[in-house]
C-alpha cells in the first residue's frame, strides 16, 4: 500500500521536466547497445562465428562490413563484441586493436597507434621505420602475442584489427599497412583477425592485386531495410517514457501526447522527409533532441510546432544560410561565377575572368553599384575561399598568379537564387543581374 502511494505521489512539473530532460538527453546522447540486433541476426550469426573462431581457436580472417552510412555496421560489430568477451576464453585471449581512416592517415601513423594500443611502446623503443614492412609488423606482434615457444601458433595470443573507413587506408601510399596485415593473416606465426566498416560497395574496387589475393573477400552487407511504419515507431519509442517514471501521471500525459504528435498529418509528413533524406538514427536523435531542448514548465510536452521548426533546422541548406552574411561585393562575385558557368558550360574560372565579368555589370548599371579596386576585390575572392564557398581546381599549381588561379564554385543555382530572396536589401539591379541568362 505504501509503496504504490509513493508510485502515485504527484512531483511539482519542475521536477517532472527535469527529469524527463535527463532521461531523453541520455537516450539520445548515450546509445545503449540493443541485446540483438534487430533484423540482422544473420550478419550477427556470421560475424560471431567468424571472431569466436579467431579468438579461441586461433583462426586467422578478414572480413568486411559494408553498408551505408546508420545501417548498423558499427553497432553490429560492438553488439558481437560484447557477447563475445562474455566467454572466458575469449576474455582472456583476444587482443584489440582499433584503427579509424580520418585519424591515422598515413602507415607511419597506424603503426604507432598499434603499437601503442598493445602497451609496446618499451618493446619498439624510439626506432624510426624509415619504410613500413612486414618483419615490423610481425615483430610487434610477435613481441606481445608469444607465451611461451615462438614458432607455436597455439601459443599465440589472436589480435583483431578493426579498421573504420576501411576504404581510406587503400589510399595509403603503396596500400602498405594493408598489405602486410592481410600478409601476417596468412602467416603460421600469429592469429590476426582483420575487420574492415566502410560504406563504399566498390572497395574492393580500390585494392591492389597484391592486397586482393591476401584478402578472404568474406563480405557482410548491412541494407537499411526497414520501411516508414517501422521509422514512425522508433520515433515514438524513443520519445516515450519508462514505466518506473517517478510521477506515473505525469508519464502517461506526456506518453498520450507523443502518441498524437505521432499521428499527427503534418508531423508525418516532416519524418517521411527525414526518412527519404536519411535513415541514420544519430540524424533523427538530433531531430528529437531539438524537439526536448523546447520543453518547459511553460510548455511541458512537445507540439506538431516545435517539431515542424526543428525539421526545418535540421534540414536547412548550411551554405545557402552562409550567403546571407556575405558583403555586396562577395554577392556579386558569386553571381558573376554563376554566368561564366552558365557560358562556359562549368569550366574553372579565375579571378580576373569574375573581375571582368563585374566589370561588364557596373558598366551598364554604374549608378547603383559603387566601383571598387583590384585589392579590394582580391580580398573579397579569397574570404569566399576561405569560407570554402569557392575552391581551387585539383592540380591547380601553387607557383601560379593568386588572380590567375583556376578555381570551382561550390554552390548550385537554386541556393544562389534562393539566398538572394532572402537578403536584407539586396540591390534591384543585382537581383534583375543573376535572374537574367548570361548576364
Amino acid at each position: 500500500m505504501s509503496k504504490r502511494k509513493v508510485k502515485d505521489v504527484h512531483r511539482p512539473i519542475g521536477e517532472c521536466i527535469t527529469q524527463v530532460q535527463q532521461i531523453l538527453r541520455e537516450r539520445f546522447c548515450h546509445q545503449q547497445l540493443p541485446d540483438r540486433p534487430e533484423g540482422l541476426e544473420a550478419q550477427y550469426k556470421h560475424l560471431l562465428e567468424l571472431l569466436r573462431r579467431s579468438a579461441i581457436q586461433g583462426e586467422s580472417n578478414s572480413v568486411l562490413i559494408v553498408g551505408p552510412r546508420g545501417a548498423g555496421k558499427t553497432m553490429l560489430l560492438q553488439c558481437v563484441l560484447r557477447d563475445l568477451l562474455q566467454e572466458k576464453e575469449a576474455q582472456k585471449n583476444l587482443l584489440q586493436v582499433h584503427l579509424n581512416g580520418l585519424l591515422q592517415t598515413d602507415d607511419r601513423i597506424a603503426l604507432k597507434e598499434i603499437t601503442r594500443q598493445l602497451n609496446l611502446e618499451n618493446v619498439v623503443g624510439d626506432k624510426v621505420f624509415v619504410s613500413v614492412q612486414t618483419e615490423y609488423y610481425e615483430q610487434i606482434l610477435e613481441n606481445k602475442t608469444a607465451e611461451k615457444s615462438p614458432g607455436d601458433r597455439s601459443s599465440s595470443r589472436p589480435v583483431l584489427f578493426v579498421l573504420d573507413e576501411f576504404d581510406l587506408f587503400a589510399h595509403h601510399k603503396n596500400q602498405t599497412l594493408l598489405y602486410n596485415l592481410f600478409d601476417v593473416s596468412q602467416s603460421a606465426q600469429t592469429p590476426v583477425a582483420v575487420v574492415g566498416v566502410t560504406c563504399r560497395l566498390d572497395v574492393l574496387e580500390l585494392l591492389e592485386k597484391r592486397v586482393k589475393s591476401r584478402f578472404s573477400h568474406r563480405q557482410i552487407h548491412l541494407l537499411s531495410s526497414f520501411g516508414f511504419s517501422e521509422y514512425l515507431q522508433t520515433v515514438r519509442t524513443q520519445l516515450s517514457l519508462p514505466d518506473d517514471f517517478t510521477d506515473r501521471g505525469f508519464a502517461q500525459d506526456w506518453n498520450s501526447s507523443i502518441q498524437t504528435l505521432c499521428e499527427d498529418k503534418s508531423v508525418e509528413e516532416a519524418l517521411q522527409r527525414h526518412f527519404n533524406s536519411s535513415k541514420d538514427f544519430r540524424s533523427l536523435h538530433m531531430l528529437l533532441m531539438l524537439c526536448l531542448s523546447r520543453v518547459s514548465v511553460s510548455k511541458p510536452s512537445i507540439k506538431p510546432a516545435d517539431l515542424l521548426d526543428a525539421s526545418r533546422l535540421c534540414l536547412c541548406d548550411a551554405k545557402a544560410n552562409m550567403l546571407h552574411g556575405l558583403s555586396i561585393l562577395e554577392l556579386c562575385l558569386i553571381i558573376a561565377m554563376k554566368h561564366l558557368n552558365d557560358v562556359y558550360e562549368g569550366e574553372p574560372f579565375n579571378l580576373q575572368m569574375v573581375h571582368n565579368e563585374f566589370k561588364k555589370f557596373l558598366q551598364r548599371k554604374s549608378n547603383s553599384m559603387y566601383n571598387f579596386e583590384q585589392p579590394v576585390v582580391m580580398k573579397a575572392f579569397e574570404h569566399l575561399q576561405q569560407l570554402e564557398l569557392i575552391r581551387p581546381v585539383d592540380g591547380s599549381s601553387a607557383k601560379t598568379q593568386r588572380e590567375f588561379q583556376l578555381m570551382r564554385l561550390m554552390l548550385d543555382h537554386s541556393q544562389i537564387m534562393e539566398a538572394l530572396q532572402k537578403y536584407p536589401q539586396c540591390p534591384t539591379d543585382v537581383k534583375q543581374w543573376a535572374m537574367s541568362a548570361f548576364g
